[in-house]
């Protein structure tokens, strides 16, 4: 790697070095007003962070050592894959010379206080609020905020939430420095920000760069703010600042396969996070919507098979018994297209939509069923942490009783048992699967609900409709697997 660099790095020094002698021309050209121009227009951040910095903290956390536990404890495994997805505020391990494992851990006194990592985060207010990663936080015992003055303050955690990943805490300081919010909604890509951190305890390291995206979906609660912003363990919690010294968002995830900076993070959007912080210091916890459905992504192929003009949309796989969709008459096979009217482009802009609307409120979500979209009135009830929407019975195997169709699947009828356990009218049961459905992932156990928008009801009819259709053409069955249902497309076999 050592000599691929070095021949990388002459490589580009011979091209930057070209560069400068065929633009030298141009460049002593310019006429001296023109020069002074190109140089007063690069970013000059020194007036932004004299102004910024003082606000920005180092958060120090630690916690009290349990009966036989070690006071060098290393990061457990799941704590090690969780940092190669987050650079959560913790300490970084010293690598061990020699690569010899320690013979043992010194034992401490029950209750003796070691540290536990190190974070960032950033005052909001005069009378002490700070705002950080709910991670950096997380199991820690007692939590030290330390100014760029020195003056060291320990915190009060006024409450955390995972899903956003914000944490609100409490210091008792009067006239503290503070800084200013901005509108995350307004940003535009390709505008310089900064951050200020303490990565690898470095307190108040500033590194620039600009927005490389708006909305970044990383399969979280909240589309984040990608930047090409250099942060580090240690960074998390610190603020994203804008050239007029707002804050646009809390550094909270990179991107990477070693665990290291490559080039992209992720910020917690501003305005969501005041929104959750709010709620943290009125109640201590943030309250959600729900309506009780599990969603799934909608596929080009089904989007087609189904009659829609494009892929925007959440496909229901499931709907919970008794819940405020079930009530709202929505069926696990209907695909969300709007929320209140607002698009639903990808599924996650449905969970966020939901989420932040009024317990007790009354939405209208738009369904595409059958060919046709309809409207329903839906109760937003409140999202429980541990909130299930699984049925409660699963199917039992069934009986075959027709060979393999078109399609490659063995299907029977529904007991009647079998029906009442699943709140079923009808479906065939699935057998077995070889061929296409094989391959596309079906098996014994799944019920067959819908083909290409019809219901089907029993298995004879199933197999009937599949010896029609046109092997030139994918179709698309609706399929349900113990709680979980699914379109899947399938193109028949050759007659």
């Amino acid at each position: 790697m050592k000599n691929n660099f070095s021949a990388g790095s002459k490589t580009l020094s011979a091209l930057m070095l070209s560069a400068g002698v065929l633009f030298a021309p141009a460049v002593l050209g310019l006429a001296p007003a023109a020069q002074a121009a190109a140089v007063a227009g690069l970013p000059d951040f020194t007036e932004l962070v004299d102004k910024v910095g003082p606000a920005v903290v180092n958060i120090r956390t630690t916690e009290r050592l349990k009966l036989g536990q070690g006071a060098q404890g290393g990061p457990s495994d799941e704590e090690m894959q969780e940092f190669l997805r987050r650079f959560f505020g913790g300490a970084v391990p010293t690598p061990n010379p020699g690569g010899k494992a320690p013979r043992g851990r010194r034992q401490a006194p029950q209750g003796e206080e070691v540290q536990r990592g190190v974070g960032s985060g950033f005052i909001i207010s005069p009378e002490g609020y700070v705002l950080t990663n709910a991670h950096v936080v997380d199991g820690a015992d007692e939590v030290y905020v330390t100014l760029t003055d020195k003056r060291e303050f320990k915190a009060k955690v006024l409450g955390a939430d995972a899903r956003t990943d914000v944490a609100l805490l409490k210091v008792e300081g009067g006239k503290l420095p503070s800084l200013t919010m901005g509108d995350s909604s307004k940003i535009r890509v390709g505008e310089w920000v900064i951050a200020i951190g303490s990565p690898f305890n470095l307190e108040n390291t500033v590194t620039a760069g600009i927005i490389s995206a708006k909305s970044r979906d990383t399969g979280d609660y909240l589309a984040l703010i990608q930047s090409d912003v250099a942060v580090n363990p240690g960074n998390s919690g610190g603020p994203l600042i804008n050239m007029r010294g707002e804050v646009i968002g809390i550094n909270s995830q990179i991107a990477t396969l070693s665990g290291g900076y490559n080039g992209i993070s992720f910020a917690v959007p501003i305005d969501e996070a005041m929104r959750v912080s709010d709620q943290l210091k009125k109640s201590g916890k943030v309250t959600r919507g729900r309506i009780g459905v599990q969603i799934g992504e909608l596929s080009k192929e089904v989007a087609e098979s189904l009659g829609l003009k494009s892929a925007q949309g959440a496909e229901v796989s499931l709907v919970e018994p008794g819940g405020p969709a079930d009530k709202a008459g929505i069926r696990a096979g209907d695909i969300i297209l709007k929320f209140n009217g607002v698009q639903i482009n990808r599924s996650s802009d449905l969970p966020r939509l939901v989420g932040g609307s009024a317990l007790g409120s009354q939405a209208t979500v738009t369904i595409w069923r059958k060919g046709a979209q309809q409207e329903l009135s839906v109760a937003i009830a409140e999202l429980e942490a541990d909130k299930s929407a699984k049925a409660k019975a699963e199917a039992a195997k069934p009986k075959a009783e027709l060979a393999a169709n078109a399609l490659g699947l063995k299907v029977s009828d529904l007991t009647p048992a079998q029906k009442k356990a699943l709140d079923l009218d009808g479906g065939a049961a699935v057998d077995a699967a070889e061929g296409v459905a094989a391959r596309a992932g079906l098996h014994a156990g799944d019920v067959i609900l819908q083909l290409n928008n019809v219901e089907i009801k029993d298995a004879r009819q199933f197999n009937a409709a599949v010896a029609k259709l046109d092997p030139k053409k994918a179709s698309v069955v609706l399929v349900r697997r113990g709680d979980v249902t699914q379109f899947v497309s399938l193109r028949p076999a050759a007659k």
